[in-house]
């Protein structure tokens, strides 16, 4: 089995972050102490402990100018979401996670996420996991009765359309990651016409993180993450998907040009909303 690598050492962005930003998606990894999934794909990079990954992050945090950050549990230990729970732990204030709960989850065990400061239950449609639409559909009622929400990963033009009117009669948001994940860069496809529906008539969020794993060309990218913020900038958010685990045959990016990339295509009003307002609003309500 293949290790992942470590990321770069952090370096600045050449656009400076305004206060409070958020870093909405990266994922933290622990040592001997945090065991594995048996049917995880990849091994985290060797030689690093808890501690040393709490101290890259951070590290990588302030780098980047974020002050807040939402931990998103790695499948990579299945559904032992100890590691994740420990990172929220030892950030404190202003940290938050995305937990994984199989399908049959109770109400007990959503509370209990809840009082970890776990936010969101995620589903992955990409690369497999253990909650299928159903059983998040399911869960929904209570997680609305604890203020939390669903995040997906899934390539919105195979999923989407088959989804919205369930999207659209849940009782709580839904955070579709990595801009949907296109296989087809095209931003006016009906898919994508549904997905910029659904987030103008504010039934979901989209972060716009991750073009490095659906192109090599990120400039390509552009037309459909601007389509996407202007369907709703009050709906979107950005997360760096740092330390960028299974990446198949997309290469590591450097977190720094991923924010370039993003601050090359927005404005000043817009980064604000996308980086602090909407988080703040939807993680910390």
């Amino acid at each position: 089995m293949d290790n992942s690598n470590p990321p770069f050492p952090p370096t600045p962005p050449a656009t400076p972050f305004p206060n409070g930003a958020w870093d909405a998606h990266v994922h933290l990894l622990g040592g001997p102490e945090h065991p594995l999934s048996p049917t995880r794909v990849q091994n985290p990079a060797p030689g690093l402990d808890f501690d040393d990954w709490v101290a890259m992050y951070r590290a990588h945090l302030s780098a980047l100018g974020c002050s807040k950050g939402l931990i998103v549990h790695t499948i990579l230990y299945g559904s032992d979401n100890t590691v994740t729970r420990a990172a929220i732990k030892a950030m404190g204030d202003g940290f938050k996670g995305v937990g994984l709960l199989p399908d049959g989850a109770s109400a007990q065990d959503i509370q209990d996420f809840a009082r970890a400061n776990i936010v969101a239950v995620r589903l992955n449609y990409v690369h497999g996991g253990v909650l299928t639409w159903d059983g998040a559909l399911a869960m929904a009622p209570a997680l609305a009765d604890q203020g939390m929400h669903i995040q997906m990963l899934l390539h919105a033009d195979k999923h989407i359309e088959q989804i919205a009117a369930d999207v659209r009669a849940l009782p709580v948001p839904l955070v579709i990651d990595h801009c949907g994940w296109p296989t087809d860069l095209n931003p006016n496809t009906p898919a994508i016409d549904t997905l910029c529906a659904l987030l103008a008539e504010g039934q979901i969020y989209v972060k716009l993180s991750a073009p490095y794993r659906f192109t090599s060309d990120w400039e390509a990218a552009t037309p459909l993450i601007r389509r996407l913020i202007d369907a709703n900038p009050d709906h979107c958010l950005w997360g760096s998907d740092w330390p960028y685990l299974m990446l198949a045959d997309a290469p590591m990016p450097h977190a720094s040009a991923l924010a370039n990339s993003f601050c090359a295509i927005t404005s000043a009003q817009e980064r604000q909303k996308i980086l602090c307002a909407n988080p703040d609003r939807l993680f910390l309500p």
